[in-house]
């Protein structure tokens, strides 16, 4: 990968491919994920593979869902030689916030083929405004 340098000058700036080391391992570990709205509810999926279920801890707390998880490493060191390994394992955390129509305590969610699927039915159009009717007492 080519990185661009923010340096002037010929020679580079040693620190610059460390500049967004940070941002970068965020990523790497984050789980990739999409997220739509239809007419009745809102859907987030996010790619778990080799995640079980009950390594996943799901919650909603004001508007926000969050997801934390661990993805376990399974590798026997039996005397093999490695010649490399990619896979990655250890700790994630994602949080979405969910728009204002959403229905937080409809939420479900469902884990298949690795990839989990979050849905979250819209509130109804009078109820996610906030709005609320006054009555009026007379005299």
């Amino acid at each position: 990968m080519v990185e661009k340098s923010h340096t002037a000058g010929l020679w580079p700036n040693i620190y610059e491919p460390l500049r967004n080391f940070g941002t970068r391992v965020a990523e790497w570990f984050a789980p990739a994920s999409d997220a739509k709205g239809g007419n009745d509810a809102y859907v987030i999926t996010v790619e778990l593979p080799g995640v079980d279920e009950k390594d996943i801890d799901l919650q909603v707390h004001d508007g926000v869902v969050v997801l934390k998880g661990e993805k376990r490493e399974e590798r026997e060191e039996s005397g093999d030689t490695w010649f490399f390994s990619e896979r990655q394992f250890g700790m994630f955390q994602r949080s979405f916030r969910l728009p204002v129509d959403a229905d937080e305590a409809g939420l479900k969610a469902d884990l298949k083929n690795g990839v989990l699927r979050l849905t979250v039915p819209k509130k109804d159009p009078e109820a996610a405004k906030g709005a609320k009717s006054i009555r009026i007492n007379a005299g």
